[in-house]
Parts: structure tokens; sequence; C-alpha cells
């Protein structure tokens, strides 16, 4: 099934791309979400004369996200968590974990856009990404201490 997409997909391609996606995925999750049209005649000509006012969503939505990121820039999260006798984590910080802490600071951020590498499972500072954008990702230092 060929489809159009209207927005950036991380392992599809860029919006405004036409790619090649299994049935399936086009017709139960890209269209219905609104990530995608089906690439009809009818539809490449309609998202061609409609290209301006998405261009000038998304440079709406990059531009938000730059400034989300710019004050995220210095931002430092501490998280206290349970550790044994040597030094080792009970568990580990999760995604939700960090996603609770930006919350405290006044970022509501979805878990899913954080990239935590693995998991962090040592006491420490950590850096983590958060894709804010597909353009735009700022990092955030995560410093596990120990629970009093």
């Amino acid at each position: 099934m060929r489809v159009i997409l209207l927005s950036d997909q991380r392992h599809l391609g860029r919006r405004g791309e036409v790619v090649d996606v299994k049935p399936g995925f086009g017709r139960n999750f890209l269209v219905p979400q609104g990530f995608a049209l089906e690439a009809t005649n009818a539809n490449i000509k309609l998202f061609e004369h409609q290209r301006s006012k998405i261009d000038a969503r998304h440079t709406k939505e990059r531009e938000a996200a730059q400034e989300i990121a710019n004050r995220m820039g210095s931002l430092r999260l501490e998280i206290p968590k349970r550790v044994g006798e040597t030094d080792t984590l009970y568990g580990s910080v999760t995604a939700g974990d960090v996603a609770d802490a930006l919350e405290k600071k006044g970022f509501t951020i979805d878990r899913r856009r954080l990239d935590l590498e693995g998991g962090i499972k040592t006491l420490g500072d950590h850096q983590v990404r958060v894709e804010l954008h597909p353009e735009v990702v700022a990092e955030v230092t995560v410093s596990v201490v120990r629970e009093e």
C-alpha cells in the first residue's frame, strides 16, 4: 500500500514522502491516526495544494519545541532510589520516573519520548535524551542519588 506521510515517522520517512507500507499498518494505524493519506492521484494533488499550510504548522511546532528545549537545557533532575550495600540499585530508573520528575519541574513530557539508552542502573549523573519534535532533541541531566 502506498501512502503519503503527513508527519515525520522515525522508521518510515519524512513528511510529504510517498512510501510503501504493509496494507494492515497503513489501513489500521497510519491513516486512522492522521499520520498518512492513501497515495491516490486526488490525495497527492490535495497534499501539494495544502503543503504551505502544513509547512507553516510544522514550523510553528518546531519553534515551540525549540523554546521548550532551550528552557530544558540546563535542567538537572535528582531521583532518589534505594540501593544495596555495594551501591547497586534495587531495580532501575525508568522513563516513567524521569517523566514524573520532569512533571514536578513543570514539563509535561510523554515517557515514550525519553531515551534512557538501555536504562539507568547505577548511582551518579546520566544524560537522558528528550525527543520534543522530530528535529528537536533536548538533553537533561538525571542524577540518581541514595534514598534516605
